[in-house]
C-alpha cells in the first residue's frame, strides 16, 4: 500500500507556514501571563464612550437620579419576589436589602449636598 503523505512530509523551503519557535514560545508566555497591579496601574485608563453621561451634569442632579433609578431597581426585585420561592426568592430579597442600603446612602449625600431647612 502507497502512503500519500511522506513521512516527514516535504516541505517548501521558502514557505511562510514554518513554526517559528520564538512566536510559539511568544505567544505561550503571553497566553499564560497574569498582569500584576503594578501593570493595571501603569496602564492608562481610558474611558468608555459608548454610554457616557453629560459631563456638564452637577452632582445634584447625578444624585437624584442615581436615587430614582434605585427606587425603580427596587420595585422591580419586589415585583420578582411576588413570583418565586426559596433560595431564589430569599436571594433577591438580599437584593432588595443591598438596593435600599445604596438608596438611603445616596438619600443621605443628597441630604449634604442641599441641606433640607
Amino acid at each position: 500500500m502507497f502512503k500519500v503523505t511522506p513521512n516527514p512530509p516535504d516541505t517548501d523551503p521558502t514557505s511562510s507556514c514554518e513554526p517559528d519557535s520564538n512566536g510559539i514560545k511568544e505567544a505561550a508566555e503571553s497566553a499564560f501571563h497574569v498582569p500584576s497591579t503594578a501593570d493595571i496601574k501603569a496602564t492608562p485608563r481610558t474611558p468608555g464612550t459608548l454610554f457616557t453621561v453629560d459631563p456638564e451634569a452637577d452632582t445634584e442632579t447625578l444624585m437624584v437620579y442615581l436615587v430614582e433609578t434605585l427606587a425603580s431597581v427596587d420595585v422591580m426585585v419586589h415585583q420578582l419576589v411576588d413570583h418565586l420561592d426559596g433560595g431564589s426568592r430569599n436571594a433577591l430579597l438580599g437584593i432588595s436589602n443591598s438596593v435600599m442600603l445604596a438608596e438611603i446612602t445616596a438619600n443621605r449625600v443628597l441630604d449634604q449636598i442641599d441641606p433640607r431647612e
